[in-house]
């Protein structure tokens, strides 16, 4: 069986890289969408159900809350003005996706603090052959968070779906039950509340010292 080298494949990451920066979007520009869908009734991505609609009308709801009420300690904004390297965090999400809604807002908070971090969003769904290049343990879970070097485009990092804590919450009910319940989903909401995108952050700045 033919195989790529992986000079090829590292060479047709960068190409979809490039090719979703090019129709990238700013997060407030994708704010303004998220907003235009909910009162539509609508989601992101080619299947509208009434269930992606209804999360994205919840979701609307969370992020414009949590884009006014995040807070970010002194150690962490000096830290993050600090930093001096340009890079682009560049996310894939959908509207529909609670885990996003959650943690974009966060992403956000600190981009604005730092003129050298670009936040760019595009859409998983039109962009599925790059989401496959970052796969969350083999599954094309949202948010997904690319961090590249601006000025040559090389992968820096990588974050998603969930922040650490919240990612040992489901790995471990998975475990336990083999499958997350509506009820988990709602703990997993609580949790989300409580901890107000703290260990996003936390994440984030870790993410910036690789």
């Amino acid at each position: 069986m033919e195989t790529l080298s992986n000079n090829t494949i590292e060479k047709e990451t960068a190409t979809l890289i490039k090719e979703a920066l090019d129709i990238a979007i700013s997060y407030e520009e994708y704010r303004d969408l998220v907003a235009s869908l909910a009162e539509e009734e609508k989601s992101t991505g080619t299947v509208q159900t009434e269930a992606l609609s209804n999360y994205t009308v919840l979701n609307n709801r969370r992020m414009k809350r949590l884009d006014k009420t995040i807070k970010v300690n002194e150690v962490v904004l000096e830290k993050v003005k600090a930093y001096s390297k340009k890079i682009t965090w560049l996310v894939l999400t959908e509207s529909w996706c609670g885990d996003a809604a959650q943690t974009m807002p966060v992403m956000n908070k600190l981009a604005i603090l730092n003129p050298n971090i670009n936040l760019q969003v595009i859409q998983r769904d039109q962009n599925l052959e790059l989401m496959n290049r970052f796969l969350v343990n083999g599954t094309l879970s949202i948010p997904k968070l690319i961090m590249l070097d601006s000025t040559t485009l090389e992968v820096l990092g990588e974050w998603g779906s969930r922040p650490t804590i919240a990612t040992k919450m489901v790995e471990d009910y998975k475990k336990e039950h083999g499958t997350l319940t509506p009820e988990f989903k709602q703990d997993l909401q609580v949790w989300y509340n409580k901890d107000k995108g703290q260990n996003t952050i936390e994440d984030l700045v870790m993410l910036l010292d690789v």
